[in-house]
């Protein structure tokens, strides 16, 4: 049996990884062709992207809730109620798109001011988010899509959908920056256009699905609110998340450029290591509510056992492999010796902080299967309540800290967030081992 369910996570798991790998890609390739353009366009562009991205993220519970409520009824053997709840929940992504553009939008300005533009930055950056809020409602269409594909244990279709929809992008703003000569804004058609390629391609697979098991496909009020009211906690616990990640970079701003410089790309550098290790998360969604579906906690336990084993096995491996060239990346990033020096030290601390990461991640991929989201939101607002105090004083006592160097301000600050993650893990090791989110059936 437990070869079997390895087989499982890893069919899941590795193409999550890549698909999750890919979707980087997108900003890299417009930051490698607006960058051509001159440095104001760039800088805008990186404006732009830093709001989109934070709306992208506070609205993954899309993606994630409804992988757990199709999970369900696909372990339950009813893939009509399944796929029926997969399309209300792109119906709620559609809804929710349409409203966020339109805001993003009217307020594309405002917005890019708050990210800290200006000048002649500011303006290329409200040209490109007021542009790229058309790409919002494929956006959140393609993350609900891709909650229900993964919750009939299908990670491979929306692997291909990132693939050629990337491949769309780069081709596409090519013809449209330098062919056209739209400058960012033909940048920003660009990615708009394939981010609704790849929104229709996953939704036509989806429908075609849906219609083939008779299931509605008229958004159904009832099942457009369960969906909004399942994504809710999701959605408390994201934003609480995302406010430790500010926090954090708050307080890397109080310590000056050469460690605010080392913490952004350690900062990179620990997302990319997230990438690797949520594609296990990813699986323990799918799988966890397959088997609560079907009514087996027997083989929740028993898969959660195997994949914590994996996760803490591969946040040892990425940290060994971090630590082995923790002074090799840094002249990759940076010329400058005192920032390449931060960041070394900051790589050792997150070096040591995977494993504690690998099985973060995964409990987090099994409790949001079981649709624990009210246990995870209280978790998270916990976390942020004790860890927000601990950020203050770090921020009050930034010049005492910088008075002992960069490398010194940069340890300190991913040492308290180490501290934020070992409690994290701490908790959700505590709900896991608790019979509370075990509940069978669809």
């Amino acid at each position: 049996m437990e070869r079997s369910d390895t087989r499982t996570i890893l069919r899941l798991a590795v193409p999550a990884l890549l698909s999750l790998i890919a979707e980087p890609l997108f900003l890299l390739a417009d930051s490698a062709i607006v960058g051509h353009l001159g440095v104001a366009p760039l800088a805008g562009l990186g404006v732009a992207s830093a709001a989109l991205l934070t709306a992208a993220n506070v609205f993954v519970f899309l993606a994630y809730g409804t992988t757990s409520l199709v999970a369900r009824w696909v372990g339950a053997g009813r893939q009509g109620d399944a796929l029926g709840a997969g399309v209300d929940g792109m119906w709620l992504a559609i809804g929710v798109g349409v409203v966020t553009a339109l805001l993003v939008a009217l307020f594309a300005t405002p917005v890019c001011r708050v990210f800290g533009a200006g000048g002649e930055v500011l303006a290329q950056a409200a040209v490109y988010l007021r542009i790229s809020a058309l790409g919002l409602p494929a956006m959140l269409l393609a993350l609900a899509a891709t909650g229900v594909l993964r919750g009939f244990q299908n990670t491979v279709t929306p692997l291909v959908a990132t693939t050629v929809g990337f491949a769309a992008n780069l081709a596409l703003n090519l013809v449209l920056v330098y062919g056209v000569h739209l400058g960012i804004a033909g940048s920003a058609y660009g990615t708009v256009i394939a981010q609704w390629g790849m929104a229709t391609g996953l939704a036509a697979v989806v429908l075609r699905r849906a219609t083939a098991e008779g299931a509605s496909l008229v958004p159904r009020p009832n099942g457009v609110l369960r969906s909004a009211r399942h994504g809710v906690p999701l959605l408390v616990r994201t934003v609480a998340l995302r406010a430790v990640l500010l926090l954090t970079t708050w307080d890397a701003t109080a310590l000056g450029d050469i460690p605010l410089a080392a913490h952004q790309v350690a900062m990179t550098v620990f997302g990319f290591l997230s990438f690797v290790l949520d594609a296990l998360a990813i699986a323990a969604q799918s799988l966890t509510g397959t088997a609560l579906g079907a009514g087996d906690t027997a083989l929740v336990r028993s898969r959660t056992r195997l994949m914590l084993g994996w996760s803490l096995g591969a946040g040892c491996a990425v940290g060994v492999l971090l630590g082995l060239i923790h002074t090799v990346l840094p002249p990759v990033f940076t010329p400058d010796a005192g920032v390449r020096s931060a960041l070394a030290a900051a790589l050792v601390v997150i070096a040591v902080l995977a494993p504690v990461a690998g099985v973060v991640f995964v409990l987090d991929g099994v409790l949001i299967g079981a649709g624990d989201g009210r246990a995870l939101a209280v978790v998270q607002t916990v976390l942020l309540l004790l860890y927000a105090p601990v950020a203050i004083v770090l921020h009050a006592h930034a010049a005492d800290l910088a008075r002992h160097g960069a490398r010194t301000s940069v340890v300190a600050l991913w040492c308290a967030f180490a501290t934020y993650m070992i409690a994290r893990m701490a908790l959700l090791l505590l709900r896991s081992r608790s019979d509370r989110w075990l509940v069978p059936g669809a």
